[in-house]
């Protein structure tokens, strides 16, 4: 353990049982935690033995509209974002150093439900931001490890709670907008007549964006109906989305420094559409024992085109064709050679792809809130079952690039055994899991938690294509975890606990799964070698405190230490091919480091603060292809050495924010984030400079002008910082860049939004 861990350890320890001057006991505030990802009797929150967040309707419409990703951002030790689409309603959520991301090709370690739905897609576990009905949240919990979440939970999980008409009673509507062509209306409605509900909300969003070929459009729609008598309750509940996201990506750094616009390549568009619709219970007996239960079916679909340079261009020796490579004829459906069409070009490669997912699932669980050995006793048993069938299919075309470099006719289909083909398959996934979690207090002072889950994953691949992907791969793990909380004093716990979770390997990752089978990142696979899950071991210790200051100044805190190692981590790294990389058991990975967070609230002011620090690091060693990395050695290669920071996760994050009454009706607050600096994605070998850190100020402000009618204004990066994103390098020299002639530098990064204004009216009734 490094030093200044142990000094933490004994700062805990030290610290934990002290008095506090000028302290009162605060009064008993109980916040309540789910144990599950199903809505069942939660627990008390100082009875988990590990990290948790957890943030209200309030905390997401801080600044005006709900707003999930951002109110993660600014207000939860441990999650920070990145954007390597460019797009900002597609960002990778961090946590503690594991990653949720809309986009294939990363290695997700991040379990999400929404209303007890897992909301990780089947194919690749990716999880799709613009799809979630953010005003219709009305809970949001975020807690660190724990196998009770299911597969994917190495690092923790997001469980999303949605409104309900017994909980939200009355009617809104809100109209927005601002910068960047921003529009936005927004509405929710909630009603209860005597045992019935009903609760209905939708979006529609519009956004220009800042950069050339930027746009979104998203629509979503979520609705709950409602039943509760005599200790039962059922509820009927619909999600709908729609969004069309251009994202420009990422550019290379000289383009950026010449006109901050600017897209390297076109188009760069993902489309999703998304129905869900759940049906789920709960049965009381009594007043301890209560019995839950979930069916679901959805159905996604999700449509990618991505433009690129070529690998293809003349083959130079007068025959008039195209070569991918010296003496490698382009070719194309059937094997015919492909003409030098445009007579030298320049070419462009269209990626297309489609991913067709029809899910389905249902959870059952048990929970029992009365008395074990005469003590206070909370037991959650149960198992569940998720599966989905999808259709994915992918094509390259070739054609030509305009002047703005963006792809054009006449779109040539590449079929080049090997290097790049046209691919359809059908996928089958079957998880199953049963789960159990009790958490007994064995004094009014100490309580202990153990809990359990087997996993089992079975995913099937028939090709449709004539290709090589036909495959089966099953996977099992049973993982443990157990730790306690201890009250040492009435205002402060300690906690610590240790827990196994595992990851199998996606549909996707098993597809492009070696350096022969190698894809590009809109995935185009071609083979079916196996790979192994990632386990990884968590361990965390900490302490939360709540306390009353004078002036009924209410003071909570929290301190929390962990250690995530991972064995047989998947990662996507570089093939020889460029421009193409492939997924691949990398061996041991380490993410540890320590979360700290302080709020101080009273009647008409809070303030809140937070520090993250974390160190991410590969454990062993291996060897990639270096790509556009310039920093390869002479036969094109990087070697990574156990030690090297695994890229894209800050070291240092610090987050701080205030909002205070200053009228009657008049609010105005703060948010600010200083992110260090991050290794570059495909730098894993850490040889070049880091992506620059960033310092974000963020204002916002509410009036309510009658009690019905409320304005609200907010500011973006009041003070116009440039801001990187996401770092990678780009193969600069193969596409002329007519705002940078003479570019070569490889560096790519990803730009936020310059300084945004945005404002609103909410009508409430």
């Amino acid at each position: 353990m490094p030093p200044h861990f142990r000094r933490l350890w004994a700062l805990l320890l030290i610290v934990a049982p002290a008095p506090l001057y000028a302290q009162s006991a605060a009064p008993e505030e109980i916040t309540v935690i789910g144990t599950s990802p199903l809505l069942g009797l939660g627990v008390d929150r100082d009875r988990v033995p590990g990290q948790t967040a957890v943030l209200n309707s309030a905390d997401l419409a801080r600044d005006g509209t709900p707003d999930l990703l951002h109110a993660l951002d600014t207000q939860v030790a441990g999650v920070n974002l990145d954007s390597p689409s460019g797009n900002p309603f597609q960002p990778a959520l961090f946590y503690n150093g594991f990653e949720a991301s809309p986009l294939q090709g990363t290695s997700q370690g991040i379990a999400v439900y929404v209303n007890g739905v897992r909301f990780n897609q089947a194919f690749g576990d990716t999880v799709n931001w613009d799809l979630l009905p953010d005003p219709a949240i009305d809970r949001l919990n975020v807690e660190g490890s724990n196998p009770v979440f299911g597969l994917n939970a190495l690092g923790g999980s997001v469980n999303a709670r949605l409104k309900t008409g017994f909980s939200y009673r009355g009617a809104e509507a809100d109209l927005s907008g601002g910068s960047f062509g921003q529009m936005q209306g927004a509405f929710q409605y909630g009603a209860q007549h005597d045992d019935l509900a009903l609760y209905a909300a939708g979006t529609v969003q519009h956004q220009d964006g800042w950069r050339d070929l930027q746009s979104s459009d998203i629509q979503n729609f979520a609705a709950d109906v409602g039943w509760r008598h005599d200790g039962r309750e059922v509820h009927a509940g619909l999600i709908l989305g729609n969004s069309v996201l251009n994202g420009p990506g990422s550019a290379p750094v000289e383009l950026i420094a010449a006109d901050p616009a600017a897209q390297f390549t076109a188009p760069n568009l993902i489309a999703n559409k998304l129905a869900q619709f759940s049906l789920s219970g709960t049965q009381s007996f009594g007043d301890t024992i209560s019995i839950q239960g979930l069916a679901y079916a959805s159905t996604f679909l999700q449509r990618v085109a991505n433009g690129n340079g070529a690998n293809d261009g003349p083959c130079g020796n007068g025959s008039g064709l195209l070569c991918s490579g010296p003496g490698n004829v382009s070719t194309t459906r059937g094997g015919g050679a492909i003409a030098d069409f445009l007579h030298g070009g320049p070419y462009s490669v269209l990626n297309e792809q489609t991913t067709n997912t029809t899910g389905y699932g249902a959870s059952l669980q048990a929970t029992d809130t009365g008395s074990l050995f005469s003590r206070p006793n909370h037991a959650v048993a149960g198992a569940s079952f998720d599966g989905a069938q999808t259709v994915f299919s992918a094509l390259g075309l070739l054609g030509g690039l305009n002047g703005a470099r963006s792809f054009m006719g006449p779109g040539v289909a590449i079929d080049e055994p090997g290097t790049n083909t046209p691919v359809r398959v059908a996928v089958s996934d079957v998880n199953a899991g049963i789960y159990a979690s009790d958490t007994l207090d064995v004094t009014p002072r100490l309580s202990v938690t153990v809990s359990g889950r087997f996993n089992s994953a079975e995913i099937d691949l028939a090709d449709r294509g004539g290709g090589a992907l036909t495959g089966q791969h099953a996977y099992a793990s049973f993982n443990p975890a157990a730790g306690f909380t201890y009250k040492a004093a009435g205002w402060v716990t300690l906690y610590a606990g240790w827990s196994q979770a595992n990851r199998a390997p996606t549909p996707a990752e098993l597809s492009c799964a070696g350096p022969a089978d190698a894809c590009s990142l809109a995935n185009f696979f071609v083979g079916d070698p196996n790979l192994r899950q990632v386990v990884a071991h968590t361990m965390e210790a900490g302490a939360r405190w709540h306390f009353t200051l004078p002036g009924s100044i209410r003071a909570t805190s929290s301190l929390g230490l962990f250690r995530t190692n991972s064995d047989d981590d998947i990662a996507f790294i570089n093939s020889p091919v460029q421009g193409r990389a492939y997924f691949a058991n990398i061996g041991a990975t380490r993410r540890q480091g320590l979360d700290a967070q302080f709020t101080l609230k009273q009647e008409a002011w809070s303030v809140h603060a937070s520090y993250t620090h974390t160190e991410a690091i590969f454990r062993s060693g291996f060897i990639e292809a270096a790509g556009s990395n310039p920093a390869g050695d002479a036969a094109g290669n990087l070697a990574i050495r156990p030690g090297d920071t695994l890229p894209g996760i800050p070291r240092d994050v610090v987050k701080a924010g205030a909002d205070v009454t200053l009228l009657v009706a008049w609010t105005a607050g703060l948010e600010a984030v200083h992110q260090s600096s991050q290794i570059l994605f495909g730098d894993e070998a850490n040889l070049t400079p880091p992506l620059p850190g960033f310092f974000r100020l963020d204002l916002h402000s509410a009036y309510q002008l009658t009690p019905h009618v409320q304005i609200f204004v907010s500011a973006q990066n009041v003070t116009d910082a440039r801001i990187y994103t996401f770092g990678t390098f780009a193969p600069t020299g193969s596409v002329f860049l007519s705002q940078a002639p003479r570019a070569s530098n490889p560096r790519s990064y990803s730009l936020a939004a310059p300084v945004g204004v945005f404002g609103g009216v909410r009508l409430t009734f």
